[in-house]
């Protein structure tokens, strides 16, 4: 076990002896006790993306705002109130919790809250999803052309939605949804339906991340199309991205 010497004035270890002595320990049981307190908590949920944390500490001012807002709602709600905003007793309880400076019910605030999706994946969701528009495009262009697609080819560039399992895919997912909720991405939706409204049951950001890379090393390469079919993959272009799918450490040797 490894020793620790802290060295503290005379008052601050005498004010420690007088508390380990009422505690009926030693000076060292109890320092030894207050360090594990603040290092080690009795309690200390594994905070994973879709859980909001309570704050520890909130402005006077936004407490303020917040038990108004709460002792407003529960003027205005039914009698017989019984859906998510609670009763009278309910809100009237919330606002009390914020007046009095409860910190440890402060979670009361942001329970039904979801972590924030970055501005850095929602941007990553819309390039995705607009990187299977191109491709969709691309293979319908490709067989009204005459030129056939592969079935499995076609099928491995197909957006199979996100892992709704996993805490940030299952964000994304409702993300995809939001975004789907009117015209938008409309030539996408027949695939989100056939892969179980877009439950992909597997992780699936690696693997899209990959693909994405590749379809913008394409583009990049090109020069500025001033016409739609400019923006069209090819055949060998539509294969190297869905190559990128493999993991390089698992694609064979060239």
């Amino acid at each position: 076990m490894a020793v620790l010497n802290v060295r503290v004035d005379d008052h601050v270890r005498d004010q420690l002896k007088e508390m380990a002595d009422a505690e009926g320990v030693t000076l060292s049981e109890y320092v030894r006790d207050l360090l594990l307190e603040a290092v080690m908590p009795v309690y200390a949920a594994d905070v994973k993306h879709g859980d909001e944390p309570a704050p520890e500490s909130m402005r006077t001012i936004d407490r303020q705002v917040l038990s108004l807002l709460h002792r407003i709602l529960a003027r205005v709600l039914p009698e017989d109130a019984n859906d998510v905003d609670g009763d009278l007793e309910y809100q009237l309880k919330r606002a009390k919790i914020l007046e009095e400076g409860f910190a440890g019910e402060y979670w009361l605030e942001v329970a039904g809250l979801r972590t924030e999706l970055s501005k850095r994946d929602c941007g990553r969701v819309s390039d995705i999803l607009q990187m299977f528009r191109i491709i969709t495009f691309s293979i319908n262009h490709l067989r009204e052309d005459g030129t056939p697609v592969d079935q499995k080819l076609a099928f491995e560039l197909e957006f199979q939605g996100f892992d709704h399992n996993d805490a940030l895919e299952g964000h994304m997912a409702t993300y995809v949804e939001y975004q789907m909720r009117d015209d938008r991405w409309s030539e996408l939706k027949p695939q989100v339906e056939r892969n179980d409204h877009g439950n992909s049951h597997a992780r699936m950001l690696d693997t899209y991340m990959r693909m994405l890379g590749e379809y913008r090393r394409i583009m990049d390469s090109r020069k500025r199309g001033f016409n739609r079919f400019d923006y069209l993959l090819t055949l060998d272009e539509l294969q190297q991205i869905a190559d990128a799918r493999v993991h390089p450490s698992n694609r064979p040797p060239r």
